[in-house]
């Protein structure tokens, strides 16, 4: 019997879904599907899931093609209606065998997806690793209770829950017997972890008792945070536990406070500015990444500059830059919209500021003695998350180890050098 073959869009949780999801179709005995795991952040993301239909149909015309994920929550129609795709399943289904059973039935639903305000359970299932990959993802919590304007995922997600720190202590610990060097917490909105818990633990708490209850972890880090929800256990993390990586990608979305009010984010500039100096205070070598929205209704000339000044006032390195799309449904899409010329201009500065600031950084990271944790293609990432590879006269350590390395120079933006003695 042929695996399902799963084709990923979207954010790490999407990545972590991905391994359930094989494992439920697995159990459910299914032949010859191929999964398309959407996303719907942006109407990008959305049209390459269609195109990957499209192109999975073309290639495996006897297959089974299913689409789930956060696209496919919200507008199962749009799916059901490609003559391509054979069934549409929910957020909450996809994570449950029943569904899966339910495809190799002979009247099986086209349509299999409930409503996501209704999904009350924590989010907590066990994987025994990803596939392909050297760090692994665990997933600790999984919706959001806030509305910013621009987004839609909470539709496609439901409510914010979490995982118990048993089950992430149980499932960390299965990790990393299995040889995974590296963990990522992970979820939709990382920092309301806890609230829905007896006790309402803090995200640095879940942190520092996981840390405690696996000594043999070498390596934890965090998905995205919101800088207005920073506890202090994490604040003591970042500046005491080694275990803990100098990393943090931050949900900023824009370096104008007034944009951010408009957006409903609860963060100003000043906050990510003056997180960023916090937390360089507590530990000098840590980085930053950050997700940034350019183009949002009404943001003038003088609010992107706002945005642009923020990559070297909060020292940011990482920039994961999104031009703005409307999302039906959401309030920012009735807002007065920009033109896309002048959003994809300003999304081609803001990517080039990224770069800049990231070659800056890399410059300042080839000094610094490093622990590299290797992954494909002769090379890995650092504690800093600097992307590292072998030179060509180096031999590359095997997948999965953790080696010391010492950079020689920058090229094609990451670092490239050996292994140090």
């Amino acid at each position: 019997m042929r695996n399902p073959d799963i084709i990923t869009f979207g954010c790490r949780l999407n990545s972590f879904e991905s391994e359930i999801i094989r494992s439920k179709a697995t159990q459910a005995g299914l032949d010859d599907v191929v999964v398309v795991h959407t996303c719907a952040v942006t109407a990008e993301a959305e049209r390459q899931a269609r195109q990957a239909i499209r192109r999975a149909r073309r290639e495996r015309p006897d297959a089974k093609i299913v689409v789930t994920g956060c696209s496919a929550q919200i507008s199962p129609e749009v799916y059901a209606g490609m003559t391509e795709v054979d069934h549409v399943i929910g957020n909450k289904e996809k994570l449950e065998v029943f569904a899966w059973r339910s495809l190799g039935g002979v009247e099986a639903s086209r349509v299999i997806v409930g409503d996501a305000d209704q999904i009350s359970e924590t989010a907590g299932h066990l994987v025994d690793g990803l596939d392909g990959r050297c760090r692994a993802f665990v997933q600790v919590q999984n919706g959001c209770d806030h509305r910013c304007t621009f987004c839609i995922i909470p539709y496609g997600r439901g409510s914010s829950r979490s995982v118990p720190v048993g089950e992430v202590v149980t499932q960390t610990r299965r990790l990393v017997e299995n040889g995974h060097k590296e963990v990522v917490l992970t979820g939709v909105d990382l920092t309301s972890y806890g609230k829905d818990l007896p006790g309402e633990p803090t995200l640095g708490q879940l942190a520092r008792r996981l840390l405690k209850l696996v000594p043999a972890l070498p390596r934890l880090r965090l998905s995205s945070i919101d800088p207005a929800e920073v506890d202090p256990d994490l604040f003591e993390l970042i500046a005491a536990e080694p275990r803990l990586m100098p990393h943090l990608h931050l949900s900023v979305q824009a370096g104008d406070t007034l944009t951010l009010k408009r957006m409903k984010r609860r963060h100003t500039r000043d906050d990510v500015i003056a997180l960023s100096r916090i937390c360089k205070g507590l530990r000098p070598e840590i980085a930053f990444g950050a997700d940034l929205i350019v183009g949002f209704p009404t943001e003038t000339d003088a609010m992107f500059e706002n945005t642009l000044r923020l990559v070297e006032e909060a020292d940011l390195t990482y920039l994961h830059v999104f031009p703005y799309s409307a999302r039906e449904g959401t309030p920012a899409a009735r807002m007065p919209q920009l033109p896309k010329t002048v959003i994809k201009e300003r999304a081609a500065r803001l990517r080039a500021s990224g770069d800049v600031a990231l070659g800056r950084f890399l410059d300042r990271e080839k000094s610094r003695r490093a622990m590299l944790l290797v992954e494909k293609s002769r090379g890995g990432h650092t504690e800093t998350f600097a992307p590292f590879r072998f030179c060509e006269a180096a031999k590359a350590p095997a997948p999965g180890t953790l080696v010391p390395i010492k950079a020689e120079r920058v090229e094609d933006g990451m670092l490239v050098g050996h292994l140090a003695a």
